[in-house]
């Protein structure tokens, strides 16, 4: 080791087909957090399928870093599924030089080459130690809470023929989405009892919608449905010139929706604040108390009183044959 202190800060966040969880991703800002107060420099590895944008590992100059941290996760050496040698294997030999200590860790085989080869490990849990202790994530400060978002998208709706516009709707709702500050929870309005990841229940769709910040949908129920649980939804027409979401949003007198052709970033981010603005919630919280006129179930029971009616006043009826 040459040259003042650097550490790399690296996991299997870190590498190109590793697993990227939100655990990983705090404990990461924990030990970043620990070293900013130690006045330790530092850089942060990301796999660049994660973050195209951020140091990768294969553009990290190993003659930079005093120090590689591994954090999180488990440790060892076995080769993945198709073959491959262990990215840790390879971690290791590239930054032979550097001093490596491994953080928060599950040592499965403190014998593993992987594990060996660090020259310290701090693990979470390992064999042989009478505790584990608690992880890295834990520690990482909590930011500030994020609105819950329900997205209910369709790809269906075939008798639109050329007018559907679905896939590019849900192109740019879903790349919009992406980008946007708010926690994401797709949902589906179908009902199965076979699959316990859809619901079996109209209820259990309500239970979901009723406690989300609000909902972004393509489906007409997924307006309606959320407009029920008094949730704001940004709805979003996806039939050329507008069809039953459209229609739907006027009969219920609903602002928040857009045609295919409206469909911009700039529209989705005005009307998704507004449905999470208070004037946005105020009017959605009406609509739980709102109940339709008598049409068309009132005329529906005109009309079968009337066929009753006709049934009894022709010749012979109600009498036994």
């Amino acid at each position: 080791m040459t040259g003042p202190l650097r550490a790399l800060v690296t996991g299997w966040f870190s590498f190109l087909h590793g697993e990227v969880t939100a655990g990983d991703a705090l404990a990461a800002e924990a030990v970043q957090r620990a070293l900013r107060g130690a006045g330790v420099p530092y850089d942060t590895a990301w796999s660049p399928a994660f973050r195209p944008d951020a140091l990768h590992l294969a553009d990290a100059d190993p003659a930079r870093y005093t120090h590689l941290l591994f954090v999180c996760g488990p440790v060892h050496s076995r080769r993945s599924p198709d073959g491959a040698e262990s990215p840790l294997t390879a971690l290791h030999e590239r930054f032979a030089r550097c001093r490596r200590i491994a953080v928060g860790v599950s040592v499965v085989d403190p014998a593993d080459p992987a594990v060996r080869r660090f020259d310290e490990v701090l693990p979470r849990d390992a064999p042989g130690r009478p505790a584990a202790t608690v992880d890295l994530s834990l520690s990482a400060a909590a930011s500030g809470a994020l609105p819950l978002v329900g997205v209910v998208l369709t790809g269906g709706q075939h008798e639109y023929g050329d007018r559907r516009r679905h896939h590019q709707v849900s192109d740019a709702l879903t790349g919009w989405l992406g980008a946007a500050r708010v926690a994401r929870l797709p949902m589906d309005t179908r009902l199965d009892t076979r699959d316990w990841r859809l619901p079996a229940t109209p209820q259990e769709v309500h239970a979901v919608l009723a406690r989300l910040d609000a909902v972004v949908t393509t489906r007409l129920h997924g307006l309606v449905l959320a407009l029920r649980a008094g949730t704001p939804v940004l709805a979003v027409d996806p039939v050329e010139g507008g069809a039953k979401v459209s229609a739907q949003a006027a009969a219920l007198g609903w602002p928040a929706v857009l045609r295919p052709e409206e469909v911009r970033p700039a529209a989705l981010d005005r009307l998704l604040a507004w449905c999470l603005s208070p004037a946005g919630r105020a009017r959605a919280a009406t609509y739980p108390e709102h109940r339709p006129a008598g049409e068309p179930l009132g005329v529906l029971v005109d009309r079968l009183r009337g066929a009753a009616g006709a049934a009894t006043e022709r010749p012979g009826a109600g009498q036994p044959r």
